[in-house]
């Protein structure tokens, strides 16, 4: 027996002493880490229900809003906000609802909210409404323009600008300059004011930049040319240029 003994590895040794060690700590510690009340009735503590109850509700809900606020709950069912709960910017309401005279809901006045979700971020969706609020109106409160439950604009944008202010930037120094968005872009009208239901088509194939730009096109002379059936033809045009800044690469 001793024999055997000696021949097991000195490693092997220190390290069955370690697990032992652990394993003996674990079951030392072990009760102090099992929640009082366990495994009285299943997996669970008995007193975890109890916990619950005695949480203070500070929400309301959406749907309690309705039994004193018909008017303004039909107008966000309508509007671009319909999908978010009265509580987003007004705060926890369960105070309100129990006593309304004594628990006033906040009213968000200030141009902080509002930018949480609409300041300018360029990986927000593709015509989600955006603004750079330095610039956008910096010395009037957002609701003095927008009605909060339906946040239409004042004004519906006239020039494709309004909401692509970094692509017209682009273009502005571009030899595209002089091209209107709707050349390339075939807009909807409502797309100004459901920009993300109606979008703009875009140009899919080689032959749409071909009107200006092959050897024979009659439509700008001080383009530049090539011959569409030799030029890249493995690429589509915008793989190689960006179109609204279009230099070679």
């Amino acid at each position: 027996m001793n024999n055997w003994i000696s021949k097991i590895p000195e490693q092997i040794k220190l390290l069955a002493v370690v697990v032992t060690v652990i394993i003996t700590a674990f079951l030392i510690v072990r009760p102090m880490l099992i929640p009082a009340g366990f495994g009285e009735q299943g997996h669970f503590r008995s007193g975890a229900l109890n916990d619950a109850v005695a949480v203070q509700f500070k929400y309301a809900g959406k749907a309690s809003c309705v039994e004193c606020h018909d008017d303004m709950t039909d107008m966000l069912a309508g509007g671009y906000h319909k999908k978010l709960s009265c509580e987003v910017c007004h705060g926890p309401l369960a105070g309100h609802i129990d006593d309304p005279d004594e628990n006033t809901p906040s009213f968000p006045r200030e141009r902080t909210l509002c930018p949480v979700c609409h300041e300018y971020l360029s990986s927000r969706p593709t015509g989600f409404p955006q603004i750079v609020s330095q610039s956008h109106n910096s010395l009037k409160a957002c609701i003095s323009c927008h009605e909060p439950h339906d946040p239409v604009p004042p004004d519906v944008p006239s020039q494709c600008s309004a909401c692509h202010g970094e692509i017209s930037r682009s273009k502005a120094v571009s030899h595209h300059v002089d091209i209107e968005c709707e050349f390339c872009h075939t807009t909807p009208e409502l797309h100004k004011t459901s920009p993300r239901q109606y979008r703009p088509s875009k140009p899919q194939n080689r032959e749409f930049c071909g009107q200006c730009h092959t050897k024979n096109s009659k439509h700008n002379t001080k383009a530049p040319r090539i011959d569409l059936a030799t030029h890249e033809t493995r690429y589509d045009c915008w793989q190689c240029h960006y179109p609204h800044l279009p230099e070679a690469r």
